[in-house]
């Protein structure tokens, strides 16, 4: 019997065995069911070495078999509750971006930071919470922070991205802001210019969760994984590697509107 795939999503958390592999899978998921009709999904690639023990892993191999047509089984949940903080980060591979249209960009992870030397960052917190921050702590920084059990406001673990600002990252009452899609400017600026003012505060809630799905235009350096001790940065491709490298992807992704 081979071994299904794995895949962590996160809308909504949870564990997913499958016989598709990535691609077909993100198709399936964002297009292809009644229940997740034409929305964008995100999901990680999960090694299953060592989880047995955690997740129903011999379930799903029993029920990773193809009908009597031979249609294979696209999925079977596993766990829906604090998934993403019962998987070792060290099992996470490729995290897969998924448009409306079920198209599919695979991120490598990295070891690295991601970028440090913004003066302001907006963040769009993924999973399990997905409110929009702004803050003046570096991902990793950010990471480490929120998931302080010691602090009234914190999670296990967290997945994040770093949205674009501009020039409001380093001056928000005057940066020009471009062709920043963001509902209320203003707004943003009020926050951005409040925390820069506060030199003992280090984050604070721009809303309390975004509107139009996930901001792939938008996206800056990347998307985070991380925790007090473990982290990981999946590094988010340039424009100019979009237009040359993924133009079907980045046609498609850029369809989506914060509202």
């Amino acid at each position: 019997m081979s071994e299904p795939y794995y895949y962590l999503s996160l809308f909504p958390q949870a564990l997913i065995a499958s016989m598709l592999e990535p691609a077909a899978f993100g198709s399936y998921y964002a297009a292809g069911t009644r229940v997740n009709s034409r929305d964008e999904a995100m999901f990680f690639s999960v090694d299953p070495d060592g989880l047995d023990s955690v997740f129903p892993l011999q379930m799903a191999r029993r029920r990773c078999v193809a009908d009597s047509q031979g249609k294979p089984k696209r999925s079977v949940y596993l766990s829906i509750h604090e998934t993403l903080a019962k998987i070792p980060l060290s099992a996470l591979g490729e995290l897969h971006l998924v448009t409306s249209d079920g198209l599919t960009l695979a991120l490598a992870r990295t070891d690295a930071n991601g970028p440090t030397e913004q003066t302001l960052y907006l963040y769009q917190e993924l999973c399990p919470v997905t409110p929009l921050v702004v803050s003046r702590l570096s991902p990793r920084s950010f990471a480490e922070a929120i998931t302080r059990p010691a602090e009234p406001i914190s999670v296990p673990r967290i997945v994040f991205a770093d949205l674009r600002l501009g020039e409001l990252a380093h001056n928000p009452a005057l940066g020009d802001a471009g062709d920043l899609p963001y509902a209320n400017i203003q707004h943003l600026r009020d926050v951005l210019g409040e925390l820069k003012d506060r030199p003992d505060k280090c984050s604070k809630l721009y809303l309390r969760r975004a509107r139009g799905g996930l901001p792939f235009r938008m996206i800056g350096q990347g998307f985070y994984v991380g925790d007090r001790e473990d982290f990981a940065f999946y590094p988010f491709p340039n424009r100019q590697a979009l237009d040359s490298d993924h133009r079907i992807w980045w046609r498609s992704a850029q369809f989506n509107v914060m509202a």
